[in-house]
């Protein structure tokens, strides 16, 4: 089993089940994979696939991790009272109160500077929260004018507030 061979051919099957179970990119789990199949390739019996046979490993391995992360995170869970020290206070301050407004302020200029066609499409999808079906029908332009017109105004937008970002 020439294990250089089936990283090329395997290596993204891998990397997917990866990312889909554990919510992250691992190269140490990815590596630990590749190491299981060569260190277990003597125990492999042709009755499925190989690559079903990789892809089992992947998700048990995957899923090995997910445990022991969860595992580690409740040994580090902390008494009450450090929890209590730790909590941040949720108020505003009177600064970033001051602070709240004038983004609010630089953002509602961004918008009202933009061309009537893309403020419209703005507004009604991000205040309004409206899909781009109904958007599409209350301004009777097809679906796509509605994406493009709403791409182009995000444009103009993170132009404008560059200094935000």
């Amino acid at each position: 089993m020439d294990l250089k061979e089936i990283i090329i051919n395997h290596g993204s099957t891998v990397r997917t089940i990866i990312k889909r179970i554990t919510n992250e990119h691992n190269e140490d789990l990815e590596q630990e994979v590749y190491t299981r199949v060569w260190k277990n390739s003597d125990k492999y019996e042709e009755k499925g696939t190989l690559a079903a046979w990789i892809r089992t490993i992947s998700a048990n391995l995957s899923k090995d991790y997910l445990k022991s992360s969860q595992k580690k995170l409740e040994d580090n869970t902390t008494g009450d009272e450090t929890v209590m020290s730790l909590v941040k206070d949720t108020k505003d301050t009177p600064e970033s109160l001051l602070l709240k407004r004038e983004r609010q302020k630089m953002i509602s200029n961004a918008i009202n500077n933009l061309k009537p066609k893309f403020k419209e499409v703005v507004m009604l999808y991000e205040i309004e929260n409206k899909s781009y079906e109904d958007i599409s029908k209350q301004l009777k332009c097809p679906i796509g004018t509605v994406k493009s017109r709403l791409y182009n105004a995000k444009k103009e937008l993170a132009t404008a507030l560059q200094e935000l970002i």
